[in-house]
């Protein structure tokens, strides 16, 4: 009897516990309240750095675009976002959306029915994931959006004198404040790290990237202190990566006798010390297998030397091993700086700076080749090539300026574009760079490159083309026309220059077959050059010279950004009225700042229209931003009639009649009433001489009459707003619709 009550006990006792749990799980899942959003709803109209919402079914549909892979540009759909990346289907979900900083080269891919468009850059990126909420982070069960109104355009309208200040729409406003708490550390962790998967999305929310800084004079081991054992299984592990796939050159013909290889390798250990230059001199190991060894040259019968065997059979050589140890940092990332120098980032004195070339304007990168399969005879004739073309180039402020990136395994930056200013200091510094060894990773240099290499802090000089040297031996390890399109996607001109290109019975070990061809813009043989021998390499420095600084031809830089004329037609009738016309104002001055503007680059033109038409500014005579955005706050209102008709005509033959041959040319007309003329003749005639033509319509505006000026299809061309404070809400769309119309038209 007693066991029976204590069992009973028991019994009640458990299922008294079962149910205080289920009823805290019940708490704890009505705590956490999922709001839901709209298909159409982007990343970047809500404030909200990381959220948890839940889309709604049906979104899986074009008119929701998605720019990017993995990471998205923030203007993006996130419910087709989610779709496309597979955290969803059409059916809805719920999903995790964690806010991360702008990004370079957004990728377009097809996938889970969804096709997302490439991008050149965007200010805000965002990542998408499982709907599950992460440990330790609270959720809001309301979202915060971005502000409907325009707050900067309504105050600038009270206060004429700041009418065009340098401010984006509220959207680009809100979402820059929260952006920019985590800005500074997740743009630098996406630039050196790959971009993650869904798998690892979940992981954190803004990335600490870790960067080590060595003092090269005290990180320089003993030779003495790396056993040869360790050494060559480190080698032979490298080795099992690529079987098979390089050739590989001999690599004997130094001009150092072995028994003097201990001095120069103390004279290498100096030089090295005083350059600073010891943290990126990493030896990468070698691909090759040992059924690479003793390759046969083609018809020559000369055995080639695989450097795994060579440095085997030199392990327990005291000298040999000190000249490898001494070149090879373990714990540095190549990432880390990009940088090979600390006395070399510095620009030079002014003393030594010299004007340069006027006539060849352009910021050059070399990717010089550091592979081991190359030899040490070979990389001497590639430095001997770039000091050749340094010296025909005419290094100079007013001229060329020029950088280099050596490559192998990974890339690391020589030198940049400021550290030298004429081409003196630039053939002495050449003559200074070790080779780093490894395989032939073009591709992961150019990804490098267009990353890191181009910017401001590097010397890049915005109104110079960017133009970029690919040196290859034979053929790349990796892959390189994904790397290649995004590099151009983001305006830099590639040149292929491949030497002893691969015979017929080696091209069965290409990675990527006509890789030249699918890495550069055309393929007229402008930008490629192949070099039979390394011997013969001196004979092609002129004509490289001669193509790179014909900045007429190179149009592969072009990016929706920087390679239009874009002339505005503003209608300045008696029924816009003056507070309105500053509102139109304000909004032609947030379109211009968007877009890259130089003589090179975009340029900008506008035309004021009432029964009469007038010439406000025209292309070439404002070559800087601020110029042109001064230029627009200058513009004052006329008043009277409508004739938009008139205008158009005015517009194609004061502006776009002096378009270069070059550019493209886009119109954004603004009206707000019918026109007392007829548009359909003059916007066909615009269509006609290559004219793109984008409408833009307030409050009475007809809309038959904006489609017929609009290019088709004149959905995607042509805009209306019910009043005039809401026309801040097309700047993105305006912008995105320019940018996807670009990039579908074919690179090649």
């Amino acid at each position: 009897m007693k066991a029976t009550v204590i069992a009973t006990f028991f019994g009640v006792f458990l299922i008294c516990t079962y149910a205080a749990k289920e009823a805290t799980k019940k708490t704890k899942k009505a705590k956490l309240y999922v709001p839901q959003i709209n298909c159409d709803v982007k990343a970047g109209k809500i404030i909200n750095p990381e959220f948890i919402a839940k889309c709604p079914p049906g979104c899986q549909d074009v008119k929701y675009r998605v720019y990017g892979t993995d990471i998205y540009a923030s203007f993006s759909s996130v419910c087709n976002a989610a779709i496309h990346s597979g955290i969803i289907d059409n059916t809805g979900g719920r999903i995790l959306v964690q806010k991360v900083a702008g990004h370079s080269g957004y990728r377009g891919s097809f996938s889970n029915g969804v096709r997302s468009l490439s991008l050149p850059r965007w200010r805000e990126s965002f990542l998408v994931s499982e709907g599950k909420p992460r440990k330790g982070v609270t959720y809001p069960s309301t979202l915060e959006y971005a502000s409907s109104k325009s707050t900067a355009v309504k105050s600038e309208l009270k206060k004429p004198e700041q009418d065009l200040k340098a401010t984006k729409n509220a959207d680009t406003a809100n979402v820059s404040e929260k952006a920019s708490e985590q800005g500074d550390r997740v743009r630098k962790e996406y630039q050196t790290s790959p971009v993650p998967t869904p798998a690892t999305q979940m992981a954190t929310t803004t990335p600490t990237p870790t960067t080590t800084t060595t003092d090269p004079s005290t990180t320089t081991p003993k030779p003495t202190t790396t056993p040869a054992t360790t050494r060559t299984t480190t080698v032979a592990a490298a080795a099992k990566t690529r079987a098979g796939l390089h050739r590989v050159r001999d690599i004997g013909s130094s001009s150092v006798h072995p028994a003097y290889s201990s001095v120069v390798a103390a004279a290498s250990r100096q030089v090295q010390a005083a350059q600073g230059r010891g943290q990126n001199t990493a030896f990468g190991g070698t691909s090759t297998s040992a059924s690479n060894r003793n390759i046969l040259r083609p018809n020559t019968g000369i055995q080639r030397q695989e450097p795994v065997a060579a440095f085997r059979r030199a392990a327990s050589s005291p000298a040999h091993l000190a000249m490898e140890t001494d070149s090879w940092k373990p714990g540095l990332s190549l990432f880390d700086t990009g940088f090979s120098s600390k006395e070399e980032l510095n620009p030079k004195p002014l003393d030594s700076i010299s004007q340069g070339n006027p006539n060849c304007k352009v910021d050059l990168s070399f990717l010089m080749d550091g592979s081991w399969s190359i030899g040490k005879r070979r990389f001497q004739l590639q430095k001997q090539f770039l000091s050749n073309v340094a010296q025909a180039l005419g290094i100079g402020s007013a001229g060329p300026l020029m950088g280099i990136v050596q490559y192998g395994d990974d890339p690391s930056t020589e030198f940049n574009l400021k550290t030298y200013a004429n081409s003196k200091d630039v053939r002495n510094a050449i003559e200074k760079i070790p080779q780093k060894g490894g395989l032939s990773n073009a591709g992961k240099a150019l990804s490098f490159v267009n990353k890191n290499f181009f910017s401001d802090a590097n010397g890049n000089r915005g109104g110079a083309p960017n133009v970029v040297v690919v040196i290859v031996d034979g053929w790349p390890t990796d892959r390189v026309e994904e790397a290649s399109r995004l590099a151009r996607e983001s305006g830099i001109n590639i040149f292929f220059v491949t030497i002893e290109a691969a015979t017929e019975s080696e091209k069965q070990n290409i990675i990527e077959p006509n890789f030249v061809d699918k890495a550069v813009c055309r393929t007229n043989g402008f930008y490629s050059i192949n070099v039979p021998s390394w011997f013969s390499l001196h004979k092609v420095v002129q004509p490289l010279v001669k193509r790179v600084c014909d900045t007429d031809r190179l149009v592969c830089s072009k990016t929706c950004l920087n390679s239009a004329d874009i002339g505005f037609v503003i209608d300045g009738s008696s029924s816009v009225g003056t507070s309105n016309f500053r509102t139109v104002l304000q909004f032609v001055a947030n379109i211009s700042r968007e877009f890259e503007i130089s003589d090179t680059d975009t340029r900008i033109g506008a035309v004021q229209y009432t029964y009469e038409q007038r010439l406000e500014f025209g292309f070439d005579e404002y070559s800087t931003k601020q110029d042109v955005l001064s230029a627009i706050k200058r513009i004052s209102y006329w008043s009277g009639g409508t004739s938009t008709g008139a205008a158009i005509s005015y517009a194609s033959e004061q502006l776009f009649s002096k378009s270069k041959p070059n550019k493209r040319k886009i119109m954004i007309l603004i009206t707000d009433g019918r026109s007392y003329d007829d548009v359909r003749v003059p916007a066909m005639a615009a269509h006609q001489n290559g004219v793109i033509a984008y409408s833009v319509g307030v409050a009475w505006a007809a809309q038959d009459e904006l489609e017929a000026i609009a290019t088709d299809p004149d959905k995607e061309h042509s805009f209306f707003v019910d009043e005039f404070d809401n026309l801040y809400r097309f700047v993105n769309q305006l912008i995105q619709n320019i940018c996807t119309e670009f990039n579908s038209q074919p690179r090649n």
